[in-house]
């Protein structure tokens, strides 16, 4: 009788999630008949797949539900969502849903003005007050990553640079301990474009690029960027070890979509009283940190990062888009930081005590389709709109192997754009067998720190 008086009052609607009770669970049928209120609804199999059986000793990733009353049995209270109608004698057919325990931040500004535009803190403010947004200090993995490679251009490095991506292994720490950092699954690739490594993260290539240009220059870098946080001052940092906010994670990739301009956050434009007098204002303020040049070669690179690379589930916002992926060691952390060139929006999703969210749940699965429906609702009723191109940045197709000018003998070529002076000059050469001996000058062993496979 409550909760038949409980649901007049709150009416059920498609959409809505709300308490239901078990009364029966069929496996012949593969289905579970509930009672919300006075009406009966009806969950087929298909409603409770994501569903894994209690206290498995087997992987829950494998432990996959064959049958209801794996999961179900009558008289449980559960949480279920309506989906639609249902055919008599049901009212409803539901899914199983239950209160999660990870929690998310997403926030999203404009990048020339500052303006914030949505802030989120985390699931529920009534159940936690703690502002994930801009309290949290989280590593970022692989989300770090375009500030190296920024860096990196600056130094005077190229998008169209070979890189070897080999294996290697450092004992040069004052503790003696060894690191190996390795790419996400262990794979080597070998010759590698500036380009491709960025949009596949690679993390090796990434550490010995950071290693050419300095970590004190790096962190210089960052710190010009709007990067407050403590940083650490080695190789580790190439794959995002150290703990950021995602509020200034988010303002520095506002760099790359706002020509290289560093912009203050504003979170209220400003106050009235009650004779509309102005109490307080906020005006937009910005300083210049890196070249236009370089923001615009980096989007180019982030660009690639959703057409080619981690980034490949922003496609479907089909208007221009950059960013990039970042996943932690032991799946900690998952982040998607991407703009259009009007809005930039990042996103952050794992467990408030560093629990592993489970296999394959990395920046691309968990936090790119979080960014990919906040940004398809914003941006729905506004005008596609490309990124500007500044003066001194020019194009060139480059052969995707040698980094060279495509020819007639390149098999896989790109656009690329390149500060102007920067891009190749020669054409890819015919192939031909290689020689004894020739390495690139980052196939080398390098000193410093932690263990670290961040994506």
């Amino acid at each position: 009788m409550q909760a038949s008086k409980k649901y007049l009052l709150t009416p059920i609607t498609a959409g809505s999630i709300v308490e239901a009770l078990v009364e029966e669970v069929s496996d012949e049928r593969k289905e579970v008949v509930v009672r919300i209120g006075d009406d009966a609804a009806l969950m087929p199999l298909s409603g409770m797949k994501w569903a894994r059986k209690p206290k498995s000793e087997v992987p829950y990733y494998v432990a996959k539900v064959k049958k209801p009353s794996e999961v179900l049995k009558e008289g449980d209270i559960v949480r279920v969502r309506i989906l639609k109608d249902g055919s008599s004698p049901f009212v409803w057919e539901v899914s199983l849903e239950q209160t999660p325990e990870i929690q998310g931040a997403l926030l999203c500004m404009a990048p020339e003005s500052g303006e914030v535009k949505a802030m989120v803190g985390g699931r529920n403010f009534s159940v936690s007050q703690f502002n994930r947004a801009i309290q949290s200090r989280r590593q970022p993995g692989s989300a770090f990553k375009p500030i190296i490679y920024a860096a990196a251009l600056d130094w005077g490095m190229s998008p169209a640079e070979i890189i070897i991506d080999a294996p290697y292994v450092s004992d040069q720490n004052p503790e003696d301990e060894v690191w190996k950092p390795k790419n996400y699954k262990g794979k080597f690739f070998g010759p590698t474009l500036f380009r491709t490594a960025l949009a596949k993260s690679r993390n090796v290539i990434t550490v010995k690029i950071l290693k050419k240009i300095g970590v004190k220059n790096a962190v210089q870098y960052a710190r010009n960027m709007g990067i407050e946080s403590e940083l650490s001052p080695d190789l580790s940092l190439a794959l995002g070890s150290s703990g950021l906010s995602l509020m200034e994670l988010t303002r520095a990739y506002a760099v790359f979509a706002n020509g290289g301009m560093l912009v203050k956050p504003i979170f209220v434009k400003r106050i009235l009283d009650r004779s509309n007098q102005i109490i307080e204002e906020n005006q937009p303020e910005a300083e210049e940190v890196i070249s236009k040049e370089t923001a615009y070669v980096v989007n180019d690179l982030l660009m690639a990062v959703i057409q080619e690379g981690t980034g490949w589930r922003i496609k479907a916002l089909k208007r221009p888009a950059a960013g990039k992926t970042g996943t932690t060691n032991n799946l900690w952390d998952a982040w998607f930081m991407g703009y259009t060139p009007d809005l930039v929006t990042g996103v952050w999703v794992g467990y408030d005590n560093r629990k592993a969210m489970g296999k394959g749940e990395t920046g691309s699965r968990a936090a790119s389709p979080i960014w990919l429906s906040f940004m398809s609702n914003v941006l729905k009723e506004r005008p596609v709109v490309d990124f500007q191109v500044p003066e001194g940045v020019v194009f060139a197709k480059i052969d995707s192997k040698t980094g060279l000018l495509a020819s007639s003998y390149s098999k896989k070529t790109v656009f690329q754009a390149f500060i102007e002076g920067t891009e190749p000059k020669k054409y890819s050469p015919k192939p031909t067998s290689p020689k004894s001996g020739h390495f690139s000058q980052f196939d080398m062993d390098i000193g410093d720190n932690k263990d670290s496979s961040m994506k």
